[in-house]
């Protein structure tokens, strides 16, 4: 007896899919499915694993880095730990449903084993079929598939379960026989011709960041004045922007607003926390979250309503380093604050009554600001460079820079 062989059945990963142009598909798929389909980068770089690895294994390795840059010795192999720890909190439900992650830009390196027929007439819906050994390349969203291999490797150690990921759907796109220049470019578009969100407008977004909350705050907690009605403050607080145009009616960033809350809890450490996470257990030492938000509240929302006239005049007062280096000051009336160098609410106001908030050379030139050969001031320098120097013309005002900033230079 002869055993008559299959011609029609095609073995592999099925998957359903929805194309959106005709070498490529969205679709999402398990994560034994991805961990499957797309070998371990990690694994792949680690030469002594590759040496003992299959022929399949190394041949992948090679066609990966063609098109991928490294982990090792790369910022995006640092982040494969805590993009894993970020998605397992969102699994177990300790991020609510405020966490995503983006859909893993998948290539396919030659022409599919198999595609259905549409699954359903006129919805596009389609089953493919990836055969065994086909090589499935991560060119966009690695890091996260890194993260997403150390999660099954050991989901224990992340509080997760094998049951818990199986359940897991992780969106994807997939290009399909696309020649390696063509996955390249891909790549590069990917990565360069997105503007990248600056850090400190990011960090202006993140709820679960304790400055960025604190800031909310402050802004909700002050009404002001504005065409004869009294509005809350947070109305003219730009939280989409690094800065405001000349036409918006907004008058100030969050991302700027932000600083100035940073610098007060912080003080000087805090110029390098405005482009950082503020976690509220590493808020200055013997202070607790609720305590930091009842004295500063109040005390930054004082200063932003009896401020406010020059803020709405666009003065010098709404530039990023020009509030951290306030904010720097208003850290001395904090009652956490050195005691050698502490200052009153009183003593405070003191010092910031006599500013000129102009923006004019004659008072911020070389300190917040450059002058261009017009005489125009340029106030776009980071707050990391500048806000030192503004808080200490605030804070010494018989300095050479403390009179300036007070118009009383020479």
């Amino acid at each position: 007896m002869r055993l008559t062989m299959p011609t029609a059945a095609v073995e592999g990963t099925q998957l359903t899919v929805m194309p959106f142009r005709e070498d490529a598909v969205i679709g999402t798929m398990s994560v034994p499915a991805l961990v499957q389909l797309v070998p371990s980068p990690r694994a792949e770089e680690d030469a002594r694993k590759l040496k003992a690895a299959s022929g399949l294994v190394r041949r992948h390795a090679e066609l990966r880095a063609t098109v991928q840059r490294t982990l090792k010795s790369s910022q995006k192999g640092k982040n494969v730990g805590p993009y894993a720890e970020y998605i397992a909190d969102g699994l177990k439900g300790e991020l609510g449903s405020a966490w995503s992650t983006p859909p893993v830009t998948l290539w396919h390196a030659g022409p599919l084993a198999a595609i259905s027929d549409e699954l359903v007439p006129g919805s596009g819906l389609r089953t493919l079929t990836i055969a065994p050994g086909t090589m499935v390349i991560a060119i966009d969203g690695e890091t996260q598939a890194t993260a997403w291999h150390d999660l099954y490797d050991d989901p224990e150690a992340y509080g997760l379960t094998y049951g818990e990921l199986a359940q897991v759907r992780v969106p994807f796109e997939l290009y399909v026989d696309l020649a390696p220049a063509d996955a390249r470019q891909i790549f590069y578009d990917r990565n360069v011709q997105g503007v990248a969100v600056a850090k400190n407008l990011a960090m202006s977004m993140d709820q679960r960041d304790f400055g960025t909350r604190l800031a909310h705050r402050v802004a909700d907690s002050v009404k002001v004045e504005v065409d004869g009605r009294r509005v809350p403050f947070a109305q003219l607080v730009n939280a989409s922007k690094r800065q405001v145009s000349r036409g918006d009616r907004e008058v100030i960033t969050l991302s700027a607003l932000r600083a100035l809350v940073v610098t007060a809890v912080y003080g000087r450490s805090g110029l390098s926390r405005t482009a950082e996470t503020v976690h509220e257990d590493e808020l200055p030492a013997g202070t607790r979250p609720e305590q930091v938000e009842a004295v500063a509240v109040p005390l930054l929302a004082r200063l932003i309503s009896e401020h406010f006239p020059h803020l709405a005049a666009r003065s010098a007062l709404t530039a990023p380093a020009v509030l951290a280096g306030v904010g720097i000051a208003v850290h001395h009336a904090m009652p956490w604050s050195d005691p050698a160098s502490a200052l009153s609410a009183e003593g405070l106001e003191r010092l910031l009554s006599d500013i000129r908030w102009e923006r004019e050379a004659a008072y911020w030139d070389g300190i917040a600001a450059k002058a261009g050969a017009s005489g125009r001031l340029n106030f776009s320098g980071g707050v990391k460079d500048s806000g030192g120097r503004v808080a200490d013309a605030i804070l010494y005002p018989a300095t050479e820079t403390g009179r300036r900033i007070r118009g009383m230079r020479g």
